[in-house]
Parts: structure tokens; C-alpha cells; sequence
């Protein structure tokens, strides 16, 4: 088959373009990657507005469960002190238990000092004192309320509880107060200054002490739980393995469709792609197949044209052959006869050329090796003045997956050249370097070797650096283009190039394993 429809080497892929921003190596280089990095980091962004959301939420009700417990707490308070008799109204107070963060005390000043700035909305609706400002009788309403914030400075005489923030100490041993300001005894241990931020709400009784009610407000912890971390794992585990797995089956059929082409270049009677999946996979795997078909229709149609050339050629030879035979003359008769067989070796050689015969051949394993001794034995036998010159360097066996016959003609046709054009043929064989690696076959000779800008034309149809078509200096010149073929039909590739170390030229064959 033609090398250059589906024997030709494919070009190099592209290499990616580097890019001026930084960290651009981060960027992968196959479909899938770069699939399955967008998804993800689009899956990480997603999630972390949500989470985003939800701790706002979370924080937005925490304010709301702390306004409602403190007002609810401060409106308590209120009636409990108002409602009470003076002299209890102490030991009723130091009984109330209050919750982290909220403290109570009886006192003659108020916290909030007098000028205060008018209290912000937020603050207002967290102690909800307009419920004891337009609700009940004059009397149980507090003379004047002030709210404000608390400095570092701001609690300087308060008795330390058992608990930080718990309620105060009873009365005192020689009875409650009655119905003055609490002061703390010489030997009560001071409460730490407050701390910036901490909020205080002054109510003056109707008769004269001040109930000052200070509030802590803690920061709100919106990931405070305890299967929060283990949740947020196990989703981003299973999101991310969803994705991967998605875009594999997404990338797939991209990869049948790249192991169809190279089955495909390798065998032009390959079977057809699968036309199933998603309407554009199916679309684009029935387009591969039609090109297939096509390309399938034209190979034979030019094969069958040529063996119908050949044989309608064969003919007129046979008849050229038989005058020939009754010329009186033996020299221009053996001339003819002579011109006659060296037409038909053209001929036979240009329809092997053109039928490719490699590509309808079935891949068997064999042994690499031993296929190499074999052409260089049959190469001794048809050359014994060069027999010495015939040399094998490589392992013992090396089993590969080939077509024998096509392998043996594209060797024999290298050994040839090495034998016609340099005198000698040393072939030898290289095991892969590792893992995925081709395996190496060179064949080199002692010849004077091609000129550089020659060493990828000799490959072209019937180019000869000898300009005649003499078989005594040379074939047609289609030895090596039939022996690429070969190679390139089996997934592999040919090339030239001169004996670094010396005289002579390379031929070096890399197949896969």
C-alpha cells in the first residue's frame, strides 16, 4: 500500500505553546486532564460558595438564638427585681442562673455612664428592652434605661463567682442588702477587666438602684460540629471520584477513536469503529468508518487497476519474447532477452510495490532472532564471496508479534543494500531499554555512505542516486520504500542515517514489543 496514505510517518505532535503566566506546567497535557482539573477546580469553587452560604446561615442564626436567650434573660431579670421586694431582691438575684456570657448585679451607678452615644439598631434588638419601655403598669417600668459598650476598664468592683460569668455571691452574713447598691467586701477577688467589644444594659429601678446587665458576646463558630470534617471528606472524596470517573467514560470513546486510526494505519482492513454512545461520538465513529470504507474501496481499486496493467503487460512481453527467439543475430537477440527480464522484474517489483502485500498479512508471534540468522544465511548463500562479511550480533531468541513473510522481505531488501551498495552487512538486534520502549535493529555496511539531504529521499518510489535503471548497479528503487512500508505497517518506522564512527551506512528499524 502507498506510503503516503496510510504507511506515511505521522508528524510529530504538536508541543504545547509555553505561556508567559506563571505556573503554567500545572496545566495537564491530555483531554482527560485537563477535563477532569476544570471540573474540579469548578467543583472546589461550587463547593466553597456553599459552605460560604452556610456559615453565614449558621452565623445568622447563632445571633438570632443569642439575641433571643439574652432578651428573653434581661426581660426576666427585670421582672424578678421589680416585682421583688427591696431587701430580697439581692439574694432572689444571686439565685437566677444565667448562662455563659450574661452577668447581673445591683448597683447604685450605672455601668453605662451618662452621655452615651444613642445604642445601634443591632444592639437594641438584642436586649429588646422596648418590651419593658411600652408594656405594663408606670410602676414596673424602669425610670431611664442605658445601653453602650464595655471598655477593657469597664468592670473594675465585681466579685469573681465560682464561674467566670456565673451569678454573684449571696448577701453578705449580716443580712441583704436593703435595697442599696451591693459592694463587694475587702476580701473579694476582682474580676478581670472585660474585653473590648463587651456590651452592658443600665435599667434604673423606680426606686433608685441600677440593675446592670453585661453581656459577652461570643464569636460565632459556624463549623463548630462534630461530623462536619468527616462530612465535608467524604463529599469532596465522592465528588471528585464521581468526576474522574465521568470524565473517563467521556474521554473514551476519544481514545477508541485514536486506536482505531492506528489499527487503521497499520491495517487497512481493520474493523470498523463501533457507532454507539452519545449522538456526536456516534456521529464521529460512523464518519471514521466511512472514511475506512473509502479509503478501503480506493486501495483496492488501485491494486486491482495495477494487476490488470501487469497482466495485460505480460502479453506483449511474452510475444516480444518469443521474436526474439528466431533472430538470426545471437548478440542482439541475447540484448533483448536481456531487456525483456529486467522489464518484467520492473514490472513484478512496481505491482508488489503497489499491492502491499504486508497488509493483509495476519500477526503471529515468532522469534526476531532467528528470522535475522535466516535472511543473513540465505544472504551467505546468494553472496559466498561475502560471507565474512555477513555478521549477527544480538540475544539468542526474541520473541515479537509480526508478519513473517512481509518482516523477512523488508530485512532481506536492507541485507541486500547493505550487500550491494557496501560490501558488507552486519546486523544486529537490541532488546528494548525498558518498559514501553521499541525494540532497535540496525543493520550497517562499509559503503562510502549517502549524503545528509539524501538520507530521506532515497525512500521515495523509484529514486536511485544512480540516475540509470541498469540492474547490474542497482534495482528500481523500491527496495527501501517496500522495507519502510513494512516497518510502518507493523507500528514501527526506517530510517538512514551515515556511520558516525566511520565509513558506511545505518539502516536502523525500531518495532514495537
Amino acid at each position: 500500500m502507498d506510503g503516503s496514505l496510510l504507511g506515511a510517518e505521522a508528524p510529530p505532535p504538536a508541543t504545547r505553546r509555553s505561556l508567559p503566566r506563571p505556573f503554567c506546567w500545572l496545566w495537564p497535557g491530555s483531554l482527560a486532564g485537563r477535563t477532569a482539573l476544570v471540573l474540579l477546580v469548578g467543583l472546589t469553587l461550587v463547593q466553597a460558595a456553599g459552605l460560604t452560604i452556610h456559615a453565614l446561615d449558621r452565623v445568622d442564626l447563632q445571633r438570632f438564638a443569642q439575641a433571643r436567650e439574652i432578651s428573653a434573660r434581661a426581660f426576666g431579670l427585670w421582672r424578678t427585681v421589680v416585682l421583688a421586694p427591696p431587701e430580697r431582691r439581692a439574694q432572689l438575684l444571686a439565685d437566677v442562673e444565667l448562662p455563659t456570657g450574661l452577668m447581673a448585679s445591683l448597683d447604685a451607678d450605672p455601668l453605662v455612664p451618662a452621655g452615651a452615644p444613642p445604642p445601634p439598631p443591632p444592639l437594641v434588638r438584642l436586649f429588646r428592652l422596648d418590651q419593658l419601655l411600652g408594656s405594663g403598669p408606670m410602676r414596673f417600668r424602669p425610670r431611664e434605661v442605658r445601653i453602650g459598650p464595655l471598655g477593657p476598664s469597664g468592670l473594675v468592683g465585681l466579685l469573681a463567682p465560682p464561674a467566670i460569668f456565673g451569678p454573684p455571691p449571696g448577701p453578705p452574713p449580716g443580712g441583704p442588702w436593703k435595697g442599696e447598691a451591693r459592694r463587694p467586701p475587702p476580701e473579694a477577688v476582682l474580676l478581670p477587666p472585660w474585653r473590648e467589644g463587651d456590651w452592658a444594659a443600665s435599667l434604673r429601678l423606680p426606686d433608685g438602684p441600677w440593675l446592670n446587665i453585661r453581656v459577652r458576646l461570643e464569636p460565632p463558630r459556624p463549623w463548630h460540629s462534630e461530623t462536619f470534617l468527616m462530612a465535608f471528606c467524604v463529599m469532596t472524596f465522592t465528588a471528585g471520584a464521581l468526576t474522574l470517573w465521568a470524565v473517563r467514560r467521556l474521554i473514551w470513546p476519544v481514545r477508541a477513536l485514536a486506536d482505531a486510526a492506528d489499527r487503521l494505519g497499520r491495517d487497512v482492513n481493520a474493523p470498523p469503529l463501533p457507532e454507539t454512545g452519545p449522538a456526536e461520538i456516534a456521529r464521529a465513529a460512523h464518519a471514521f468508518n466511512t472514511m475506512a470504507e473509502r479509503i478501503r474501496r480506493f486501495v483496492g481499486d488501485r491494486t486491482q487497476m495495477l494487476a490488470a496493467i501487469g497482466h495485460d503487460l505480460r502479453t506483449p512481453i511474452t510475444r516480444l519474447r518469443l521474436r526474439a527467439e528466431f533472430m538470426d543475430d545471437d548478440d542482439q537477440r541475447r540484448k533483448m532477452l536481456a531487456d525483456l527480464a529486467e522489464m518484467e522484474a520492473m514490472i513484478a517489483a512496481t505491482l508488489a510495490f503497489a499491492r502491499d502485500d504486508s497488509a493483509t498479512e495476519p500477526s503471529v508471534p515468532l522469534d526476531l532472532a532467528a528470522l535475522c540468522r535466516t535472511v543473513l544465511d540465505d544472504a551467505s548463500d546468494a553472496h559466498p564471496e561475502k560471507a565474512e562479511a555477513i555478521t549477527y550480533q544480538g540475544p539468542d531468541r526474541l520473541a515479537v508479534l509480526a508478519r513473517p513473510v512481509a518482516l523477512k522481505r523488508a530485512l532481506f531488501n536492507l541485507v541486500g543494500n547493505a550487500l550491494q551498495y557496501g560490501d558488507a552487512a552486519r546486523l544486529s538486534l537490541l532488546t528494548p531499554a525498558g518498559p514501553g520502549q521499541p525494540l532497535r535493529l540496525e543493520v550497517a555496511d562499509d559503503g562510502p555512505g549517502i549524503p545528509p539531504e539524501a538520507l530521506e529521499a532515497v525512500f521515495q518510489p523509484f529514486r536511485r542516486l544512480e540516475g540509470s535503471r541498469n540492474r547490474e548497479t542497482g534495482g528500481a528503487g523500491l527496495g527501501l520504500p517496500i522495507a519502510r512500508n513494512i516497518v510502518r505497517a507493523h507500528g514501527g518506522d526506517l530510517v538512514l542515517r551515515n556511520n558516525p564512527q566511520g565509513r558506511g551506512l545505518v539502516a536502523v528499524v525500531t518495532l514495537p514489543v
